[in-house]
């Protein structure tokens, strides 16, 4: 359900117009804040009612709110074509959504474990799909998600959360290779630390960026149309010396 539909207008500038799916703090709001500021319209959802009405609050009008838990998967293709209508169209869709409870070196919890994989990897497929066959259709469109250094390689320390990222990188380059034929851009984007909630789990942590950092990371991706970048870009080179490590000598590691 909607919480607002109030937007400035500026007739004179094209409006971009996108939908941010986990948009109540930490990155999605700092990316809510920015396309808004940019003169995009932007629909943003999440389930923190109080949160999406802060970033109503600093958008200048250009923000709708939307409540919803990613979770509820039946709800989505119906909400996604109200979304469109309220903001009378949409250009791109942001994924980025993402949960990491804790989880011990020596915990197998069931139930943290199907969590990560139904916000992280799940939710995604369900709304991505929602936008894969939209834009395919009109032949243009952008779709860019979150995802992590965490998904590439299986570390010892969050086995699941690992899996999720992993799995939301390679349906995207699959979404990639199908739609890019079609005039559709697919961008991941790969943080490595970020200040937002989900940092508090970490046991180590460097290179930690802003959220609003990151969600300027976000917006320069989408611009250029890259397809997958690290953010920032020296997680890359970070990224290839883990991707090369020998199992032998990185199944000894405690990260």
């Amino acid at each position: 359900m909607s919480m607002n539909t109030t937007a400035t207008t500026r007739p004179l500038e094209p409006e971009k117009r996108a939908i941010i799916i986990g948009a109540s703090s930490g990155i999605g709001a700092a990316l809510a804040k920015e396309w808004a500021r940019r003169g995009y319209i932007v629909a943003a959802l999440a389930p923190d009612e109080a949160g999406l009405e802060k970033v109503a609050a600093e958008g200048n009008g250009r923000i709708h709110t939307y409540l919803h838990d990613v979770t509820n998967y039946d709800e989505i293709p119906a909400l996604c074509q109200q979304i469109i209508h309220d903001i009378g169209g949409v250009d791109i869709v942001a994924y980025i959504a993402g949960i990491q409870p804790v989880v011990a070196l020596d915990e197998y919890n069931f139930e943290k474990d199907a969590a990560m994989i139904r916000v992280n990897f799940v939710g995604a497929v369900a709304w991505l799909n929602q936008a894969a066959v939209r834009f395919e259709r009109a032949q243009s469109g952008q779709i860019v998600a979150v995802s992590s250094i965490a998904g590439d390689r299986g570390r010892v320390g969050a086995p699941v959360y690992n899996a999720s990222k992993a799995g939301l990188s390679t349906y995207l380059e699959a979404l990639r290779n199908r739609l890019t034929r079609q005039g559709v851009t697919v961008t991941t984007v790969k943080f490595g630390f970020v200040d937002t909630a989900l940092l508090e789990n970490a046991a180590k942590t460097f290179w930690v960026i802003s959220p609003e950092k990151a969600a300027q990371e976000i917006d320069t991706a989408v611009r250029k149309k890259k397809q997958t970048v690290y953010a920032p870009a020296r997680w890359g080179l970070v990224s290839l010396i883990i991707r090369h490590i020998p199992s032998f000598i990185f199944r000894r590691m405690s990260f």
